[in-house]
């Protein structure tokens, strides 16, 4: 055995250090006595072996506590690279299968379905026709990044300097300003960004529906490119993949992989957890009877929560791009249970999710079979003589022109019209407008075409997330690809994941004539023999639109609302398209303005407007009371002219895309 280095070198040392330990009494001996001498001879046994010095505790691998720490640290280096390398097999491998499977599939006809390069081509013109605008935006740009490099270094040298503040909930996360890189990485991506849409603004002499599109489109690129959308860019979730040694990762590949399957090749984003909800268990339970079902509809009557309810029954037609539950989505947020609270008796038309044998129904066919018949078969089963009745979006259009189409008929069987985030009139109809183009609705009919006649329900759920690309598309990408995260139960985002088919004929009209040519506010459409004149009804209406609302805008309300001849009221909501309309006064959230006039511009109406706390259905349940006739005992929909067919919500709302 080799003997370590250290002890013997101790040895040596060691008679030196006795020598200076020893008593003075035992120098002093000039003849030691044999008990001393003995003394003397253990002490020389004891130095001749001397005791090695305690172990001090060291990094290195060669302690027994070292070795463990790096053993420890290498098996989370192994499980990393091991995780890492899963979560490549998965991406590729899921890859490989998506290109498999889109490769039977015909390409598109056109490199640039959305038409961006003549947009984009018409502002770089205009760009470049007053290059003294170009100078100051490319100087403006350098001092902006100037002012970053400025306070970049002064933080690099050590010296306190003020975050910018973290206004972007990509960026709130404290590990995008504690770090230098990542907070220069955020700012640079803020400041070009802001750069690029006050340039892409600031053309001029060009269609303002073409700067418009240069400017969507410049947002849906810049929104993209987020340094939050890439793995390497994001400390959030490159942190996360350290502290769980990749697992995040390859989570996130099997959500990838789980998407791309779904999407048949395509990439899905799930935005909700879907399996949670099921339509008729705990979403949709309010109950009532199926009363009435034909090839296009299923009428929906609901039970009475009340002893007694008013005469005029309520007649809702929801948009049939959606499915009509979003009405009754949960008991504690269901329009439909507030109504019947209120006393009211609630029918709702459960539009069929049209498959390719109605490829061919057009505005005339929801006109006949789905509004007239549904007020028919109201008006039967109740027997009274006139309905009050909801439009929702498209449904609220569709029942605007039947209310004009009425007029023109004599036919008072209507005798109110609620338009919940409808439009009639499209000249400032949002960004949804910019996809009505020809070259766009070529590109909408090749898809039909090619799914018989229908538009997929893919393709409006696709364009609806892209009005709201950072939070419908990339928080989620993050979320569950970059994070490894599922993402977690929502009933409105489940209730929107559920998506309906659209007939051709239908769908292109609606576009090309109403979106595109705005043929409805001129009085330029005829449906059912009759032309469209929305200035001859003369029935109570009641718009609500809501102030952040993206694809019907509370501008493009109030334009249709003037267009009606009869007594207006308009109330505005706050938030967006679905929450705006969908929010319970127990809830207690938002807010609404009233303002009984209705002047020329939506900003005068603001102006006179008054705020009230809270949801605006108790505002509205006033105005709908108020048309709905004396109170009567509670119908019974088991007991109405009409035989039930099934229970609520029926059979038509469960029929998947």
């Amino acid at each position: 055995m080799t003997k370590s280095k250290a002890p013997t070198s101790t040895a040596k040392r060691a008679p030196a250090a006795a020598k200076r330990a020893r008593p003075a009494s035992l120098d002093a001996a000039s003849k030691p006595d044999v008990k001393t001498a003995e003394t003397v001879k253990k002490a020389s046994k004891a130095k001749a072996t001397p005791k090695a010095p305690p172990q001090t505790e060291k990094p290195s691998s060669g302690t027994e506590g070292g070795a463990a720490f790096g053993a420890e640290h290498i098996h989370q280096i192994e499980q990393l690279s091991l995780n890492l390398a899963k979560a490549a097999m998965l991406a590729q491998s899921a890859l490989a299968e998506a290109a498999l499977t889109q490769a039977d599939r015909p390409a598109a006809l056109s490199s640039d379905p959305f038409n961006v390069t003549p947009a984009m081509g018409a502002v770089m013109s205009s760009l470049a026709a007053k290059p003294e605008k170009l100078f100051q935006a490319q100087a403006d740009l350098f001092n902006r990044y100037l002012g970053l490099w400025t306070t970049a270094t002064r933080r690099a040298l050590g010296e306190e300097t003020e975050a910018a503040p973290a206004t972007d909930k990509r960026f709130r996360d404290p590990a995008w300003s504690e770090n230098p890189v990542f907070d220069m990485m955020r700012q640079s991506y803020l400041t070009t960004t802001e750069w690029m849409h006050a340039l892409v603004a600031s053309a001029d002499g060009i269609d303002p529906k073409v700067k418009r599109q240069a400017e969507f489109f410049t947002r849906l690129l810049t929104d993209a490119l987020s340094p939050s959308n890439f793995l390497a860019s994001n400390p959030v979730a490159l942190k996360a993949l350290a502290e769980s040694n990749g697992e995040t990762l390859v989570r996130g590949m099997q959500n990838f992989a789980t998407d791309l399957e779904r999407g048949r090749g395509r990439l899905a984003i799930r935005q909700t957890d879907t399996d949670s909800f099921k339509v008729g268990e705990n979403v949709a339970t309010s109950p009532g009877q199926v009363v009435w079902r034909d090839d296009l509809f299923e009428l929906l009557q609901y039970d009475a929560a009340t002893p007694k309810q008013y005469a005029i029954p309520l007649l809702i037609f929801p948009p049939w791009i959606n499915k009509f539950y979003i009405l009754d989505l949960r008991p504690e947020n269901s329009m439909v249970r507030w109504l019947t609270a209120q006393g009211f008796t609630v029918f709702v038309c459960s539009w069929v999710n049209p498959d390719k044998d109605k490829s061919h129904y057009n505005f005339d066919d929801y006109l006949e079979k789905g509004i007239y018949r549904a007020v028919e078969k109201v008006l039967e089963q109740t027997g009274q003589k006139t309905v009050n009745t909801v439009g929702y979006c498209i449904g609220g259009t569709l029942l605007g022109s039947a209310l004009a189409h009425a007029a023109a008929k004599n036919d008072t069987r209507i005798n109110s019209a609620t338009f919940f985030a409808a439009q009639h009139d499209f000249a400032e109809a949002g960004d949804l407008a910019l996809f009505t183009d020809e070259h766009w609705l070529a590109e909408i009919e090749r898809q039909m075409d090619e799914a018989g006649g229908v538009l997929p329900s893919t393709a409006m759920a696709d364009t609806f997330n892209a009005l709201r690309s950072n939070d419908l598309i990339w928080s989620f990408f993050v979320s569950n690809y970059l994070m490894g995260k599922d993402p977690p139960a929502f009933d409105l985002l489940a209730w929107n994941a559920d998506q309906t088919r659209m007939p051709k004929t239908l769908h292109l009209d609606y576009l090309r004539r109403m979106y595109g040519q705005n043929a409805l506010a001129k009085g330029e459409i005829t449906m059912g023999g009759e032309t469209i004149d929305l200035g001859r009804i003369t029935v109570p209406v009641y718009f609500q639109a809501s102030r952040e609302d993206h694809i019907a805008p509370m501008r493009s309300v109030y334009r249709s609302a003037r267009l009606f001849g009869g007594p207006v009221t308009y109330t505005l909501a706050g938030s967006g398209h679905i929450a705006g309309v969908i929010n319970h006064p127990d809830a207690g959230k938002y807010q609404h303005w009233s303002n009984p006039s209705l002047p020329e511009t939506l900003e005068e109406w603001q102006a006179g407007a008054e705020p009230h706390p809270g949801s605006w259905w108790p505002h509205w349940g006033e105005w709908l009371s108020a048309l709905s006739g004396k109170q009567i005992p509670a119908r019974d929909p088991a007991k109405g002219v009409l035989a039930p067919l099934e229970p609520a919500p029926g059979s038509y709302v469960k029929v998947k895309s």
